[in-house]
Order: C-alpha cells, then structure tokens, then sequence
C-alpha cells in the first residue's frame, strides 16, 4: 500500500509528536503522516522511570493524544529504507510512504550489556520496557540496577521506593561520576545507602546465568549476584542507520543547520537523534532529554510548514533522585573548573560548570524555578570566576 503525505514524521516519541502538533498549528489542513515503530502512539517518556512508579501517573495519562492533531498514525511500524530522489520511504510490512517535506525524530537505542539474558533482563527504554520491569518489581523483590547515570539512578530511587530490593550497580567511583562534583558525588553514594539501595561502584557485570525464578549475574568483582530481574540504563546510541542508508550528514547524530535541517533541503531532524549547534555554548551537541525532544520537534515542525527561525533553545534537563531533585542547563562536566554555591550542603545549592570564564553549565540542585535565569547566565561573556558567581543564583525576582 502507499501513503502519500505532505509532511511525513518517522518516529514515534516525544519529537515526533510536538512536530505533528506545530504543523497543524502553522497548516490546518496540512495531510501529517507520522510513521512510529512502537504499537503505543506517542507518550511522555519521563513518567517510564519516575511519576509512574510513585502512582502520580497512570499509564493512560501519559498519552500524549498525538491523533487529535489530525495527523494519521502509523503505528508498530519501522520504516527500513529511504530514497531521497523518489522522496519515498518504505517500512517494514511493504508499505511506502510518499512525502513533500520529511522529518527524522528517530531517536535513540538503548546501549545493551554484552551478553544475552533472556526476558528477566531489561534494556530500558520504552513503555513495554516499564510494563514488563513492572511485572517483577513487587515489594520485596530483588532487582539489580545496571548503571549510575541518569536512568539508573532514578529506577534505582523509584525501585526502592516501591519496596524493592535493590543492588544498583555501574563501573564508575561514584553516582553521576563526571557530573557532580566529588563532595555531592559521595554524598549521593551515601545518600541511597541511606535510603536502603546497595550501591556497588566500580563493578562490572560479565555474565549471567537464568536460576528458577530469576537471574545470577557474574560480577567483575568475583562475586555472584542473584536477582529476580536486571534492568540496565547503560546510556543510548542515536539512532541514525536511515540517515545514513540515506546519505545524509551523520557525526554523533543527524547534523543539521540552525532551521534544523539536514544536508538535505527537504529533511529536517528534531530530538536525540539530531547533531546541532548551541550559539550559547559556542559548540555542537546531542540533548537526550524531554525538554530538547518538545522544544526541537516544534521549532522542526513549524520550520517544514514555512516559519523560518533559528533554533536558540538550550535545553534544560531534571531528575527525582528520593527527596532530592534538580534541574539543570548547558554541559555538567567536572573536567571543566566548577564552582559550588550550597545554601546547605549537598541539599540545596547551585552548581556552576566554567571554561575560560565564561559559564557553560548550571546544576540548580534542589533550586527551582531558576532555568530562565541560569540560560541567561550561559548566554553572557563574562568573564566569571567564583567570587561573582556565589550568591548570583537564585535570582528573587
């Protein structure tokens, strides 16, 4: 069968969604096909490890009702090739998809542990990820967490605060090794201690073996692990194999300019997938968070349909780690000189991140409604040091 589209989206997030949405409000009548590998249709990817798990969301409320839109869902299919001359695309089933103007919101892949393991071992990403770690994860249950980054560390919180019995586990000295600065990077070890977590740093997992009931796992430290489920949050790989296939400009992602378009004049690209310049920082990057996800698949959106402009937003990111939570901007980096500001240490302050005087990133720890201003303060020459900077966050007005 073929599908003929004005705009065609390929990919099924959060990008994705926000695209189709600014399309139809530039273009009413615009013919919108949105091409999603996943059966579900677009929904909120931040619930998967937090607001799900603490009953503040039910699945159902994280439908993002991408169809009220107008645009037709393509839904549980991937789209395999692309002929850019032909401007047609063709997915799994057979189908083909014709379109005028194209946009690649196709995402990430979760990186997986270099072993098989059967169901019991979760590569954490998707809502069937969540539905299926769900089904082990009863009070009481013993679940290892594999990684100390973001994912990690928020399943490792939501986990244990259902009950769980958690051993998180990752190969890096501390929690957010290279993020936070070494003071909060112990504090927060502690922290989930604390809170009953096993933290296990500086330890990899080799293997695993299927028991009744669930999985032992080969530690690099010797030891044995037995659990009744894993889940791992080792980080993604931006999923770029069509763009290539396609010929398209790929390095870390889909590079595309400030309209967000790619080296082809009828191709945009929006979200993780998508290699673009920040004027704050001065340099090219990849965000992997909710917020770049919205913001680039609008501005994208209504970039296709004819609102030109130049995509500026730096992105800002968050997590809920137990009681303690942030927000932050711009690169969290400690091989950068950083400078901490704590109103209480380790329990609320702010974090700055500098290269050359000029400020490149902003932990708001347990700080809010701050993100305005720290984009701001991102955005100035300078030059900055840390006398000018303590005090200077939050902004009361």
């Amino acid at each position: 069968m073929e599908h003929i589209h004005d705009y065609l989206i390929i990919g099924g997030g959060m990008a994705a969604d926000a695209a189709a949405k600014a399309i139809r409000e530039v273009d009413a009548a615009a013919n919108v096909g949105l091409v999603g590998a996943e059966a579900p249709p677009p929904y909120q990817r931040p619930p998967l490890s937090k607001a799900l798990w603490k009953g503040d969301k039910q699945v159902a409320d994280i439908d993002l009702a991408t169809a009220q839109s107008g645009a037709t869902l393509h839904s549980g299919r991937r789209i395999e090739s692309l002929d850019r001359v032909a401007r047609t695309a063709r997915d799994d089933r057979g189908d083909s998809y014709r379109y005028r103007r194209l946009l690649l919101a196709t995402g990430a892949t979760p990186r997986r542990l270099p072993f098989e393991g059967g169901e019991r071992i979760i590569h954490f990403r998707t809502l069937d990820d969540y539905q299926a770690l769900r089904r082990y994860a009863q009070p009481g249950a013993f679940i290892a967490v594999i990684g100390g980054g973001f994912i990690g560390a928020e399943l490792a919180a939501s986990l244990c605060s259902l009950g769980c019995k958690v051993t998180l586990l990752f190969p890096g000295e501390h929690l957010g090794a290279g993020r936070y600065p070494d003071g909060l990077a112990h504090y927060l070890d502690d922290y989930y201690r604390s809170r009953g977590v096993d933290v296990r740093s500086g330890v990899r997992v080799l293997g695993s073996n299927p028991t009744d009931g669930g999985v032992e796992l080969m530690l690099s430290d010797g030891s044995l692990l037995r659990v009744e489920a894993v889940v791992a949050g080792l980080g993604v790989t931006p999923d770029t194999a069509l763009a290539e296939q396609a010929g398209l400009t790929v390095d870390d992602g889909i590079v595309v300019d400030a309209h967000l378009r790619s080296s082809d004049a009828d191709i945009w690209a929006a979200g993780d997938v998508a290699n673009f310049h920040s004027p704050a920082l001065g340099r090219r990057l990849r965000v992997e968070h909710e917020d770049a996800a919205v913001s680039m698949g609008r501005h994208a959106g209504r970039a296709m349909a004819g609102v030109a402009g130049d995509y500026t937003t730096l992105p800002f990111f968050y997590s809920d780690l137990f009681d303690l939570g942030y927000e932050a901007v711009g690169l969290l980096d400690t091989r950068l000189s950083v400078v901490e500001d704590w109103r209480e240490p380790n329990r609320e302050g702010v974090v700055y991140y500098l290269d050359g005087g000029r400020v490149r990133g902003v932990l708001l720890w347990n700080t809010w409604d701050q993100v305005d201003a720290a984009r701001a303060l991102i955005a100035e020459p300078g030059p900055f040091d840390a006398a000018s900077l303590r005090g200077r966050l939050p902004r009361t007005t």
